[in-house]
């Protein structure tokens, strides 16, 4: 594979009077170790798109968006630089409560894992825990959560049955619906269908289209035809460097830099 200048890149900045911002990155390094796997990526998401996130394997995609939660403050000696703008506030800063924060900004992890609860139970663990006792406020976020997750056809009959019982596209969605219980603006998922059949990834897809009218989405994905499906735009990482940043239709036809125009083309990765 051809040795790319990190100097190269081209993100193309979305101007705040015509794009709200949901989310913003400025200068954001993650270091483990010694060892610098994110180098100064500065990057904006638009509230209620879908941007993807491409790049091959060991690229810093899924190390980027793990910070955007502070979900790289458990791996042991992990560090991350830089500002996280949500709402006016960095929560990068010590000051955060993480736990406040992930209610807001919530994730969906690349293999299913539903936990061994009932469904019901599954969308409720998070809401209870936070205090919510009332059962009718508890029956209608489950229902609401399934319908959004495009589930509750297929379960309203029996909740009670075990998560784990699912196929592995419905325990996805049952995942994807258990994040969206707590109302985050946000949701990060990380390569949410690569252990996914055809038929279940599609599912998954059309479930994310329809979500994004009332949530941001930022995924990390392998399958750049999955990202030129369902994302507005797409940053391209290389060896921990955000390379390219645009409207996706943009950098799957006129890619500004030599690597990302490489990648797309299936030339690596």
């Amino acid at each position: 594979m051809q040795n790319y200048s990190l100097a190269d890149t081209y993100i193309k900045p979305l101007d705040p009077a015509e794009h709200e911002l949901a989310l913003e990155t400025k200068n954001l390094k993650v270091f483990y170790g010694d060892h610098e796997a994110i180098h100064g990526a500065s990057l904006q998401f638009e509230r209620y798109k879908i941007t993807a996130l491409i790049g091959a394997s060991g690229s810093g995609k899924s190390t980027f968006l793990r910070s955007l939660n502070r979900m790289n403050d458990l791996v042991d000696k992990a560090r991350v630089t830089g500002e996280i703008l949500y709402r006016g506030l960095d929560i990068n800063s010590d000051k955060i409560d993480v736990y406040e924060m992930r209610r807001h900004i919530g994730m969906v992890f690349q293999r299913p894992n539903p936990f061994a609860k009932s469904i019901y139970d599954n969308i409720t663990f998070a809401p209870r825990r936070f205090g919510e006792k009332n059962k009718k406020v508890l029956d209608e976020m489950v229902e609401t959560s399934l319908k959004q997750a495009a589930l509750w056809d297929q379960v309203k009959d029996d909740l009670n049955q075990s998560g784990l019982a699912l196929s592995g596209g419905q325990q996805q969605r049952l995942c994807i619906a258990r994040a969206i219980a707590m109302k985050p603006d946000i949701l990060l998922l990380d390569e949410p269908a690569s252990a996914l059949d055809p038929i279940s990834t599609s599912q998954v897809e059309d479930t994310l289209l329809a979500l994004k009218d009332h949530y941001t989405i930022i995924i990390v994905t392998h399958n750049m035809q999955q990202a030129a499906r369902i994302s507005d735009y797409t940053s391209f990482f290389y060896s921990g460097t955000a390379i390219e940043f645009d409207e996706t239709r943009k950098i799957f036809t006129r890619p500004q830099i030599q690597a990302t125009e490489d990648y797309v083309s299936g030339h690596f990765g």
